[in-house]
Parts: C-alpha cells; sequence; structure tokens
C-alpha cells in the first residue's frame, strides 16, 4: 500500500496513514486503502492501533481531492461518499479492539476517524475539529459515527462553528478517553494494550457487537437478545476455557506467558 502502513508485531497491528508530506490528509486511494487494511488484517491480530506517520494524525480531506470533487455531479459525489462511509463502517465493525494513538491534529474526517475506534487517547498537544462548515460543506458521511459520541449537545456547537478545539475539550465532550503528555503517548498505549489482551479474543469481538446491537433497541428488545447472547457464549470454547482458568486460579490459553 502506498498510503497506509500496516506493521504487526505478536497480537498487536498497527496501522499508520502515511501521507505526512500532506499532514495524512483523506484522497480516494487513503480511503480504499485504509478500508482494505482493517478488512485485511493479518493472521493472530487480536488489538489494533491506529496512527498516522509525523506530527499530525488526520487533517481530513486532501485539498486536490477537495479540488476534484468541485467537478462532481451529484451521483459522483454519492459514490465518493459511499466510499468513505463503508470505510469508516469497517474500522468501527472491526472485529478487534481499536485504540487511536492521537499523535497530533485530528481535523474533518481525521475527528471522524476517531469516533469509530474503541479506545483514544491523545497528546495534549493535539488539536481537534469538525471545519466542513467553514468550507460550505457539512461533516454528513461521519456525523453517523460521532454523534454517538459526543452527542448532540456538543455536535449543535462544534458542527456550526467549525472551531477547534484541545484534548482537554475532546476528552470532555467524549471523543477522547485520555489525554497525555506527548512524551508518555506510547506508554499509555501499551498500558492500555496489556489490558485488552487480557480478555478472550472472542469474547472483545463479541462484546463489540454487542454494543452496536443493543444501542439501537429499546430495553424491552434487547433483554431478550442479551439473554440469547450470553446463553450462547457461555457454552463456547473459550468462555469454557476462561471459567476453567479462573476457577484454577490460572491464566486463560489465550493469555500464555503474559
Amino acid at each position: 500500500m502506498e498510503t497506509v502502513h500496516v506493521t504487526q508485531a505478536g497480537p498487536v497491528a498497527t496501522i499508520a496513514l502515511a501521507r505526512p508530506d500532506v499532514r495524512n490528509a483523506f484522497n480516494e486511494v487513503v480511503v480504499a486503502e485504509l478500508r482494505e487494511a482493517f478488512a485485511t488484517l493479518p493472521a493472530g491480530v487480536r488489538a489494533v492501533v491506529l496512527t498516522g506517520e509525523g506530527p499530525v494524525f488526520c487533517a481530513g480531506a486532501d485539498i486536490g481531492w477537495m479540488q476534484r470533487s468541485r467537478a462532481y455531479t451529484e451521483e459522483e459525489n454519492a459514490r465518493d461518499a459511499a466510499a468513505m462511509a463503508e470505510m469508516f463502517r469497517t474500522v468501527d465493525e472491526c472485529p478487534h479492539p481499536v485504540l487511536a494513538r492521537v499523535n497530533g491534529a485530528a481535523l474533518g474526517g481525521g475527528a471522524g476517524l476517531l469516533a469509530c475506534c474503541d479506545i483514544v487517547v491523545a497528546s495534549e498537544t493535539a488539536q481537534f475539529g469538525f471545519s466542513e462548515v467553514r468550507l460550505g460543506i457539512v461533516p454528513g458521511v461521519i456525523s453517523t459515527f460521532v454523534l454517538p459520541r459526543i452527542g448532540t449537545r456538543a455536535a449543535r456547537r462544534y458542527f456550526l462553528t467549525g472551531e477547534r478545539f484541545n484534548a482537554t475539550e475532546a476528552r470532555a465532550i467524549g471523543l477522547v478517553h485520555e489525554v497525555t503528555n506527548p512524551l508518555a503517548l506510547d506508554g499509555h498505549v501499551e498500558r492500555i494494550l496489556k489490558e485488552v489482551l487480557l480478555a478472550g479474543p472472542e469474547a472483545a469481538a463479541a462484546a463489540k457487537q454487542l454494543i452496536r446491537e443493543v444501542a439501537g433497541k429499546s430495553r424491552d428488545e434487547a433483554i431478550p437478545h442479551t439473554v440469547l447472547t450470553i446463553a450462547r457464549i457461555r457454552v463456547s470454547p473459550e468462555a469454557q476455557e476462561g471459567l476453567a482458568a479462573f476457577l484454577e486460579k490460572r491464566k486463560p490459553s489465550w493469555i500464555g506467558g503474559a
């Protein structure tokens, strides 16, 4: 891949946006390659770290891409947006825990990408923003993913003003989980990865799916679904191993020498 780099260290894959010369901005190629990277993760991966090369996480849409879109018809714009939506969906529905390592600014679609991640750790120097309205457009595709994360209250401010905000505010509105000194960023990521890897891999995937399914249901709809879900999972080999390990006061097989 030209614009996205994928590396693996044991059970952890790192996916890095690799266009630091243009602040890791999105274009058609980045959208396609990022989707492919998440859809074709190497065997043995149990967690993913998503980051950007250089000093910026992702500055949103590439200027050249925006310029080309000016000549698109409405139908061509719809196809373009649909491809981006599918990329965000693929990140959001990745069966493995996805941890965003926010090393710098995350703007527009870059901020939207964070809303597709399970855990977001940001440098205290990072800046955030949904700047689309300042270009005369709207944060259309990303709204599906961002609104469940930050809620309508924060969206009504930041979607409408397009203003930038800092990492402390990003944490306050729910876009970011942890904020740290830039020099401590990797240490925070490693600490969380250790916690993530204690979970059964099948259980982690099922938990992610359960969140998506239950979030869209009423309580009366959700309870029968959750009853069937836990009943099915309790009899799975992984659950049997996990319960046996707990009762026998040993580590489950998926932890190994950890």
